[in-house]
Formats: structure tokens, C-alpha cells, sequence
């Protein structure tokens, strides 16, 4: 006897396929990705190309603080960073430059220190110059500055923040893009000064590599989102087991956990992905997915 589909079933056939559809159109939202971690994962300029990332995060400035600055690549030649900044803005994807990271060497001891750290990023990688300071990127000026801070004390980033902005004067158009990456943990003790100033226009919530994240992974997300109504909260996740297996989520677990809740927020940003060479091993991301959110529901 043949199978006959009732009208529950062609019900549900045509439910399904609205709320694909719908998610489809709706997409995941910006992506960032790390990248600058592995030199395994490629140049920047390819990255750029999949088309799947709307901002690339280069990491990362690892010591800075006291009266030295090391740019740390993981062996990427920096000969050329500066030309593939330009050809990735130029196909509109937003660069930009994070300070910090884990096992670096770095810290804010003081308010002359965040003033030092503010001038020397101005100079060495934003819209300024001056003689005697080094532009590893050339005259490619990137859009703005990450804070990933993971070490150190907490003091002077709320003036770094500041300092930072000011800078924006000398801008017609545009100006410094200041985003942060906290700890899933709210709040993050290191970074809530920075927040507090109103000038961290994005934040990258860690939903990984944190074992004081007592809470879920969606409840750690919302916290951060209604502390901080007026910047775009993303959601950080790892695109590898490789990178943490406990933290990591299939599409399907990272939409029905977190995402389909996430997006109904209004400051809702998108995803942040670590990294870019987890992510090529993966395929977590890839251009024919980052307009269409169907495969993590099914």
C-alpha cells in the first residue's frame, strides 16, 4: 500500500519551507573573524575574498604598556598586510587592529601609559604619522581597534577608550571604529571601564575559553546584550572543535541555542568567529552560508 501524505503533513511541508525562507532572508548578520593566529590559515587578502567576512580583526598588538610594542603575526610576513588591508576595504570589509590577546605582554600601569599606547596606535597603524615611529602596514590605515584584553590590571583602558576617540577630530568622514572581545563572564572586570564610557560601539561576547561562564551560552549572550542596549553585541563562538571542544556548537546547535533567541534582540550584531584558520579547516562559515541562516536549523 502506498504512503499518502495527509494535510498535517503538507501543513508542515509548507511551514517549514516559509520559516527557511525566512531565515534565509534574515542571515546570520555581520561576521568578524580573527585571523593572524596560525600561518597555516592564509593571507588576509584571502580571507577577504571567500566573502564571507564583513570585518577581519588582525591579531594581535601583544606588548604594549611599557615603552615597547610587538606586532605578533604567528610567522605571517607582515610584508604585504598593508596591501591586502587596502584590498579588503576596498571591497568593504572593515579591518581592524586587536590589542591584547592571551600570553602577550602587555598592561596599562598607568594614565601616561594608555596616553602613550593611545599616540602610538595613531601613528603606527591609524591616520597619523610622525618621524621616528615605525608603520608595519605601511601607509594602509586600518579602521580601528579591538580590545582583547585578557591579562593585567584593569585600570586606564576607560582612558585609552578616550584618548583613542579624540583622534576622531581630525576625521571628515567616518572615524575610529572601537569594538571589544570580553570573557562570556559578565562583567568582565578588565574591560568594564572601557564599556562604561558609551564608546565601544561593538562588542564580541566570548562564548568559549572561559570556564567562569557558569551560565549557558544564551544566558551569558543576553546578559551582555541588555547591559549594553546601545552597541552591537556579537556572538563569539569557535568554528573548530579543535579550538574548544567543551565550548564548541554545530550550526544547528549555535542556531537553536542561541542565535534564534539572539536575533530578536535589537542591538543584535552577528557572529565573531576565532579563527580564520579554524574556520578554513572547518568550513564554519563559507560565502555560500553567510546569506543564508537555513543550515544551522536543520
Amino acid at each position: 500500500m502506498a504512503f499518502r501524505r495527509g494535510p498535517y503533513c503538507l501543513l508542515a511541508a509548507l511551514l517549514l519551507s516559509q520559516l527557511t525562507a525566512g531565515l534565509a532572508a534574515a542571515g546570520p548578520g555581520d561576521i568578524a573573524v580573527y585571523w593572524g593566529r596560525n600561518k597555516d590559515e592564509g593571507t588576509l587578502r584571502e580571507a577577504c575574498d571567500t566573502g564571507a567576512y564583513t570585518t577581519v580583526l588582525i591579531a594581535f598588538l601583544s606588548a604594549f604598556g611599557h615603552g615597547t610594542y610587538t606586532l605578533d603575526l604567528s610567522g605571517h610576513p607582515v610584508a604585504g598586510v598593508g596591501d591586502d588591508i587596502k584590498h579588503c576595504q576596498s571591497k568593504g570589509v572593515l579591518v581592524l587592529l586587536s590589542i591584547g590577546g592571551q600570553g602577550g605582554e602587555y598592561s596599562l600601569p598607568s594614565s601616561q601609559a594608555a596616553s602613550d599606547l593611545a599616540e602610538y596606535l595613531w601613528n603606527a597603524f591609524l591616520a597619523g604619522g610622525r618621524a621616528g615611529v615605525s608603520r608595519p602596514f605601511g601607509d594602509a590605515q586600518v579602521n580601528g581597534v579591538d580590545f582583547f584584553i585578557d591579562q593585567g590590571a584593569t585600570e586606564h583602558y576607560d582612558e585609552l577608550a578616550r584618548f583613542l576617540y579624540a583622534y576622531n577630530r581630525f576625521y571628515r568622514a567616518g572615524g575610529i571604529t572601537l569594538t571589544a572581545t570580553p570573557r562570556c563572564s559578565y562583567p568582565d572586570q578588565r574591560l568594564q571601564g572601557a564599556l562604561a564610557t558609551g564608546l565601544i560601539g561593538r562588542i564580541h561576547v566570548r562564548l568559549y575559553g572561559d570556564l567562569q561562564c557558569t551560565w549557558s551560552a544564551r544566558e551569558s549572550w543576553e546578559k551582555w546584550a541588555a547591559a549594553y542596549p546601545g552597541s552591537r553585541v556579537f556572538v563569539g563562538v569557535v568554528a573548530s572543535p579543535e579550538a574548544d571542544k567543551d565550548a564548541y556548537m554545530s550550526q544547528k546547535d549555535l542556531y537553536y541555542n542561541v542565535l534564534q533567541f539572539a536575533q530578536k534582540l535589537p542591538n543584535y550584531g552577528g557572529l565573531m568567529i576565532w579563527n580564520r584558520y579554524y574556520d578554513k579547516i572547518n568550513n564554519y562559515i563559507s560565502s555560500s552560508q553567510t546569506s543564508d541562516l537555513a543550515h544551522f536549523s536543520i
